[in-house]
């Protein structure tokens, strides 16, 4: 886990006693930081053991907070004690931060309600909440109503939070790139540019042409070409492709990386057929994959709420995301559905046991009718059995609104005897799944990521952004 740097907010109210905060931060703090989190606030000496209890203690956290704006993706509020509402709510709003705000509570021991021991945090969590409502600024909560920083559950809850500010991080200010118009028969992958603006979510747009003609213009011997060559031929297996396929992937990939970097693009929806495959012969589906895994997630078809799809997933897990279509039924099964695309799924999603392993080829499909010979470039390979998400992000133009679904289940061991890239994927009650992707206008790709962050990402889009998100759970 990156370490992240969050704003703290210890609560204190006057009337109990100081040593509560005391105890209160150094049970928190050391915890905090053991899971990657650094925390910013007052400092010791300051205050009531850097506590915020009146007006004085919230204008040195603002301003603490402040000079750290560009640093903090979120907030712990913490309540050793009932807190001070008032004060604490003042210094989130007056920081201008905009960033997840977590409330949490100590518990009271039934044998420790003495005045030395006593906290009412339980009650002090509900007046907090309560002030944040009136001040407009949204939360989040733990399931539990008090949790002890030392337990077990209120580690997964941080981690949770992680997770969500790093969502809300990465998503806000997201620039996605995109290589191409899209497919001519593809109207499934429009979206609206607009929709996504006013969520400070950004599309860099650059012509097939234009894109081609900086490919076309390097020289095989160029440095950056030679080290591209090296480079994928040490990421996957291509003895199958023969070498001039290679090198244009090569010189694709050269290009692919600076044009990433010049803009700094977040995530990228490539135009991948066939205006490519017409054009220079290959199927960019490795080079793509060489990016999802490296952290900048590759859609195909110009899928640009695919894109954004996947970088949600990437950002909630912190691990490579891929997109597949729902394409076909397993059988029987009603729980079953296979899961394809031609191949371009980061390396880490695939399963390699002994000989079976990814290995870069040709797509069957795309080349019986451009060319074996111009369509080198997509992946052959498993999805390796493990726990999964679904994820669909799509604009609803009609409602002017940004909507979702998210859905988990497990990539199972059943073996396809086909090609492309596979997997067989379980999912409880998938048929009223399927029924609503259809009954609510749902594109064919969804983006997947071995892991289950479903309630992540339910938390950042529904509560910070605004989103309306169907999250599958039976």
């Amino acid at each position: 886990m990156t370490e992240m740097a969050m704003g703290v907010i210890i609560g204190n109210r006057d009337f109990f006693a100081d040593e509560l905060c005391e105890k209160g931060r150094n049970d928190l703090l050391p915890i905090l930081k053991e899971m990657g989190i650094e925390p910013i606030l007052l400092d010791e000496d300051e205050g009531v053991y850097g506590s915020i209890q009146d007006r004085n203690d919230a204008k040195k956290s603002i301003e603490l907070f402040k000079k750290q704006k560009d640093k903090i993706k979120g907030i712990i509020v913490s309540l050793p004690n009932f807190g001070d509402e008032k004060s604490i709510v003042e210094t989130i709003k007056e920081s201008d931060l905009e960033v997840p705000v977590l409330v949490h509570a100590f518990p009271d021991r039934i044998d420790g309600l003495d005045y030395i021991n006593r906290r009412d945090s339980f009650c002090g969590k509900i007046s907090v909440c309560n002030n944040l409502k009136q001040f407009g600024i949204n939360f989040s909560l733990t399931a539990s109503h008090t949790l002890a920083p030392d337990s077990k559950e209120f580690r997964a809850e941080i981690d949770k939070f992680i997770g969500v500010c790093n969502v809300i991080d990465k998503l806000k200010g997201a620039r996605i790139g995109l290589i191409g118009i899209r497919p001519a028969d593809f109207n499934t992958v429009r979206f609206s540019e607009k929709i996504l603006q006013r969520d400070d979510i950004s599309v860099e747009p650059i012509s097939m042409l234009d894109f081609v003609n900086k490919v076309e213009k390097l020289d095989k011997d160029n440095k950056e070409v030679v080290s591209s060559l090296e480079e994928l031929k040490s990421y996957m297996d291509t003895s199958k492709v023969p070498e001039s396929a290679m090198i244009k992937m090569a010189k694709l990939n050269v290009i692919y990386n600076r044009w990433v970097n010049e803009n700094e693009i977040d995530a990228v929806a490539f135009q991948c057929w066939d205006s490519l495959q017409n054009s220079l012969g290959i199927n960019p589906c490795t080079v793509m994959s060489i990016f999802s895994n490296r952290g900048i997630p590759s859609a195909c078809e110009s899928d640009v709420m695919g894109a954004l799809s996947m970088l949600a997933l990437q950002a909630a897990s912190e691990k490579p995301s891929g997109i597949v279509d729902w394409n076909n039924n397993y059988g029987d099964d009603p729980d079953k559905a296979i899961i394809f695309h031609c191949g371009n799924f980061a390396k880490d999603i695939y399963s390699c046991k002994g000989n079976s392993c990814p290995q870069v080829n040709y797509p069957e499909i795309l080349g019986s009718t451009l060319g074996q010979e111009n369509t080198y470039g997509s992946i052959d390979g498993e999805i390796k059995p493990d726990s999964i998400t679904f994820a669909r992000v799509h604009t609803n133009d009609n409602k002017g609104e940004i909507e979702a679904y998210l859905a988990e289940g497990e990539i199972t061991d059943d073996l396809l005897d086909t090609f492309g890239s596979r997997g067989v994927a379980e999912v409880e009650g998938l048929q009223d799944l399927m029924n609503y992707i259809c009954q609510n206008g749902y594109e064919h790709h969804v983006a997947i990521n071995l892991s289950l962050v479903s309630d992540i990402l339910e938390e950042a889009m529904t509560n910070y952004l605004g989103w309306k998100v169907y999250n599958h759970k039976k």
